[in-house]
């Protein structure tokens, strides 16, 4: 596609946590946009809510492009780039596959089962977090290692491979800030293909015995396994670093959830909705020709359909920049929707409130320690979550 100069052009560079995304001008002027990626490639920008739920339902949007070397780039990312499918019929197919695969490791029902020890989990780091000097960062002392940890288990990362799964995964993470590209994501494929390996010979209940026990080939195991760590661990970091700033915020909210489960998973939902005001963008391609909103997206063309925009869209949210837990009903995107619907949303709800439930249990007093102007996203990210929060209690 050629430059266009005028094209609005997004960005990964830290923004204000707390305030409104500058493209929400975007949403007012039109549903779809034409606009220039981070990487300087066009693309289509979907910035309401009704026409990126009815894209998340279109089997014409995927991982898939008929030229996977030239395509258009959201991001400067390996990983980003080795998921996308030359073949859109394979990848529809692939997509199902996994969804097939992964679906019962991720049922409600199992993840519910789960919450005692997710629940013992947030207490511990908690605690531990609660001995620490002050002001202290709860993103890197809590949010992370509380969430690695639970998907490490779930995954079937070996507990004396952990430290090298993380470091990896903080590498590939990165993307095109400053020209300095990340590196690619053979070594953390690497890592996590020994080990599904060894589940031929010792299988347990995790993501990646049954993998192998569905004879998905090594590399391909390895791959879902670390985009699944990916896709998980900073997006429900961010929310608990973002969730306990809008929570001291609302100590009224806070303190009736504390001993309330629906209320608390009201205060989720909302956390979910207006906690991002950027940085949640899915990436896909079309592979026919999509009229939508007066405009025509070709096939090929790159679209980015942006969660954070969609979830502060006035024609569906009523005071849409405002926190209310007691909003009724409450369809964010947060976690996609129809096939493109988050197999760990039910997990991640979980982790969210008992991690609220640990930490100002422990902590009534905790609040951050810096003032609004100091909270910024992290640069160069493909999930743009708070770079920090320092906090006290």
């Amino acid at each position: 596609m050629a430059y266009t100069p005028q094209l609005p052009a997004l960005d990964t560079d830290a923004h204000p946590v707390l305030s409104p995304s500058p493209l929400r001008t975007l949403r007012d002027e039109a549903a779809v946009c034409r606009v220039l990626t981070p990487a300087g490639h066009e693309a289509w920008l979907v910035t309401r809510h009704a026409e990126t739920k009815a894209l998340l339902h279109d089997e014409r949007l995927g991982r898939f492009h008929p030229a996977t070397a030239t395509a258009p780039k959201y991001v400067d990312s390996p990983l980003v780039e080795m998921l996308i499918i030359d073949d859109a019929d394979s990848a529809r197919e692939m997509h199902r596959q996994v969804r097939a695969l992964l679906g019962p490791q991720f049922a409600a029902r199992r993840m519910q089962a789960l919450r005692p020890r997710v629940a013992a989990a947030a207490r511990v780091l908690a605690g531990d977090f609660a001995d620490r000097g002050q002001p202290a960062d709860l993103q890197r002392h809590f949010a992370l290692p509380y969430s690695l940890g639970i998907l490490h288990e779930l995954i079937g990362v070996p507990a004396e491979e952990r430290e090298s799964a993380a470091r990896l995964l903080a590498d590939i993470g990165r993307v095109g800030a400053d020209g300095a590209a990340a590196p690619g994501p053979g070594p953390l494929f690497a890592l996590f293909g020994a080990v599904a390996e060894a589940k031929w010979a010792a299988p347990q209940d995790d993501v990646l015995s049954r993998l192998v026990a569905a004879g998905v080939p090594t590399e391909r195991a390895a791959a879902l396994a670390a985009t699944l760590l990916m896709a998980g661990l900073e997006s429900v970091a961010s929310f608990i670093t973002l969730g306990v700033v809008l929570l001291t915020r609302h100590p009224e909210r806070l303190r009736s959830a504390l001993d309330d489960p629906e209320a608390m998973a009201a205060l989720v939902e909302e956390i979910l909705r207006n906690g991002k005001q950027s940085g949640s963008v899915l990436p896909r391609y079309a592979a026919a020709d999509i009229e939508i909103s007066g405009v025509t997206i070709r096939a090929g063309d790159l679209v980015l359909l942006d969660f954070a925009l969609a979830n502060h869209d006035e024609r569906v949210f009523e005071r849409a920049e405002e926190f209310d837990p007691c909003r009724t009903p409450n369809p964010h995107l947060s976690f996609g929707h129809g096939i493109w619907h988050c197999l760990g949303a039910s997990l991640a709800r979980i982790e969210l409130a008992e991690a609220f439930g640990a930490l100002f249990g422990r902590m009534p007093g905790l609040r951050p320690a810096v003032p609004d102007e100091r909270l910024v996203t992290s640069a160069g990210r493909l999930v743009g979550g708070p770079a920090e929060l320092p906090v006290r209690w």
